[in-house]
């Protein structure tokens, strides 16, 4: 009993000191955690001086030659981001709505349907088809007449928001490189966009979805990458090229190009069993008014940076569609007693395409010939050139804008003054640029050419390229989409 009473006293005396050593064990817990911030704040009173801040990061620059090495996590110039971000919603306009809208108004009301989803629906495969392959395949390093695949999927692309640094394309080394390849990405959206001016009314358009996807990676990657890609065997900004064109915004990469795959499209397809006027000139109207302010974007946002360069590329820009559109206005008044709607706008867009290559290297005066040259040429090339060759090319796509596209070529290296351009032209004596622009014209027209047809006959050997007659004749929008305009 005594025992008992002994053990039991022992357990309760065994309990409260377990008990009390844990409260006091939790009491020194605490009060070591309570102390340790104290510790640091006693520091700065000793100190002699507050510690220095990080230093921020470099504003992004390289060298003016885009091959040498970029600057790498840098801090893009906030000015010339802003520009760009505008620039792409410009451009992106030019083609929705403004290219589907021009084109729209000029074909027969049965196909207007057909023709404003082929607008929309390469601006969607084009983004697919360039974020995952073409982007890389143009605007990286890799040989001179085709980038690598270091972008594929847009991989290693750096940007990081938390510090707010990136590492831009050599390129367009002051601005993130996502803006840059988005800018880039609308100029391989509207460029196939134009070409199905020529085989309008008559198209399958699951023949248009293949032949648009594959043109855009075997055509226009490899030309962009000629022209405009830091290594490109023509790029005027490669130190190493063969020769070097002057093509700032897209004379020989967007319209040329565009024009002459137009052609073999229209070539190949042959022509529409009938056809009648434009059905609604008022949308034309507007398609017309959208791409002259897109233009804005295409032309002064080429300079990449919010500058001077991008001031005369605009000036010059506005001048030459509007000498372009008024001469096209006269010529036609003169030849056919009456100015029409159609008419005015398709110089105004003649004169867009011809000022095009040239906006980046000529002044206001060279601007003026520019758009006399278009607004004549080009009402030429959609009237007695177009009788010549027989080809119906619906739309007038090789009319305008391969005619066009080789006169603002050849007269950007006639009028192209170093003081704009960093380049002369013929008439500051530098004959051998008219030389350059003559082998990269020709080069374009017979690649384009070659490679267009072979797409085509490949496509029309699989799945066809052409509606059947029924279809033609009752309009693609009721058979190919179920819909009509009323």
């Amino acid at each position: 009993m005594t025992l008992k009473k002994s053990s039991r006293a022992g357990l309760k005396a065994l309990a409260f000191g377990a008990l009390l050593g844990f409260i006091l064990s939790v009491g020194v817990h605490s009060a070591s955690y309570a102390q340790a911030p104290a510790a640091p704040a006693a520091a700065p009173a000793a100190a002699a001086a507050p510690p220095a801040p990080p230093a921020p990061p470099p504003a992004c620059a390289n060298d003016p030659d885009p091959k040498k090495a970029v600057l790498e996590k840098c801090t893009p110039n906030s000015g010339d981001t802003a520009w760009m971000l505008t620039s792409v919603a410009l451009v992106l306009m030019m083609t929705i709505p403004g290219l589907g809208l021009f084109y729209g108004g000029m074909v027969r009301k049965k196909n207007v349907g057909d023709t404003v989803m082929t607008s929309f629906a390469v601006t969607c495969l084009v983004t697919i088809v360039y974020a995952c392959v073409t982007y890389s395949m143009s605007f990286t390093t890799g040989s001179p007449y085709i980038g690598g695949l270091s972008r594929a999927f847009l991989q290693g692309i750096l940007s990081d928001i938390s510090t707010g640094i990136g590492t831009p394309n050599g390129l367009a080394v002051t601005i993130p490189e996502t803006v840059y390849m988005c800018f880039q990405m609308t100029f391989a959206i509207i460029t196939p966009a134009l070409i199905a001016g020529a085989f309008a009314e008559r198209m399958k358009f699951s023949a248009m979805l293949w032949f648009i996807g594959l043109w855009s990676i075997f055509v226009y990657a490899p030309i962009a990458h000629w022209v405009w890609g830091a290594d490109g065997f023509m790029s005027n900004g490669n130190s190493d090229a063969m020769f070097k064109v002057l093509d700032f915004a897209g004379g020989t990469v967007v319209h040329i190009n565009a024009g002459v795959a137009g052609l073999m499209c229209a070539i190949v397809l042959g022509k529409r069993k009938d056809m009648g006027p434009p059905h609604n000139m008022v949308l034309t109207f507007i398609g017309a008014s959208l791409l002259w302010v897109g233009w804005f974007g295409f032309n002064a946002g080429s300079a990449v940076t919010a500058g001077m360069q991008a001031g005369m590329a605009m000036t010059v820009t506005q001048i030459a569609t509007a000498v372009a559109g008024f001469t096209w206005m006269l010529v036609e008044w003169a030849h056919r007693g009456k100015p029409t709607v159609i008419g005015i706008c398709s110089g105004a867009v003649a004169g867009l395409v011809a000022i095009t290559p040239a906006s980046g290297y000529v002044g206001p005066v060279g601007s003026m010939a520019i758009g006399v040259a278009a607004g004549i040429v080009c009402y030429w090339g959609v009237t007695g050139l177009k009788r010549l060759h027989g080809v119906d090319d619906a739309l007038d796509c090789f009319g305008v804008h391969a005619v066009g596209g080789i006169v603002g070529a050849l007269l950007t290296g006639v009028f192209a003054i170093n003081e704009y351009g960093g380049t002369s032209g013929l008439i500051e004596g530098n004959a051998a640029q008219m030389i350059n622009q003559v082998k990269g014209i020709v080069i374009v027209i017979v690649y384009d050419a070659i490679v267009s047809l072979i797409i085509l006959k490949i496509i029309d050997l699989i799945i066809g390229l052409r509606v059947t007659p029924e279809v033609e004749r009752d309009g693609l929008d009721l058979a190919l989409h179920g819909e009509v305009v009323q």
